[in-house]
């Protein structure tokens, strides 16, 4: 009895191992489309190699400043003066703000740093703007908002000119 199971326990493992013997038609599977895939790309490759380009011509560049005060987008909005001196025709507005004290707050720091701060009231968006000057002229404005932008106090530089209705 013990001859019978030691034959069919060898028999069992010689037929397990058999089994998990990777089969040659899998790689060999595996092998041709590997094989197909990088020939379509050095097929590609070499196309790509051989297309024409037009080389390019550099031309020395001519350094000019251009400032066009006339295309310096403006926004017109209707505003009641809250705290300042009094509103021209054009301002610098380097915030806004939903609550009162917090632009109170801006004010006071501006007016700190020596800006003629001003806080006006646009009743249509419900925001309080802060104000870091105001002047007569278009050209006056955008030198004072290009001078502002870029310090601590318009950080991101989106300091933007406001028309008073």
């Amino acid at each position: 009895m013990k001859k019978f199971m030691v034959i069919g326990a060898a028999m069992c493992m010689v037929l397990a191992l058999n089994s998990c013997k990777s089969q040659e038609s899998a790689y060999k599977k595996f092998y041709e489309k590997a094989k197909a895939q990088e020939e379509a790309q050095a097929t590609t490759t070499q196309t790509q190699q051989e297309a024409t380009v037009t080389p390019l011509v550099t031309k020395q560049a001519d350094q000019t400043t251009v400032t066009n005060v006339d295309n310096t987008p403006v926004r017109q909005e209707d505003v009641t003066l809250i705290d300042g001196s009094g509103l021209k025709q054009f301002s610098v507005v380097v915030g806004s703000f939903s609550v009162r004290a917090n632009a109170e707050g801006f004010q006071q720091m501006l007016k700190q740093a020596g800006y003629d701060a001003q806080i006006v009231y646009n009743a249509k968006v419900n925001s309080y703007r802060v104000l870091s000057g105001t002047y007569d002229n278009k050209s006056q404005a955008v030198q004072s908002r290009d001078a502002i932008r870029g310090s601590k106090y318009d950080s991101k530089g989106q300091a933007w000119l406001l028309f008073k209705n």
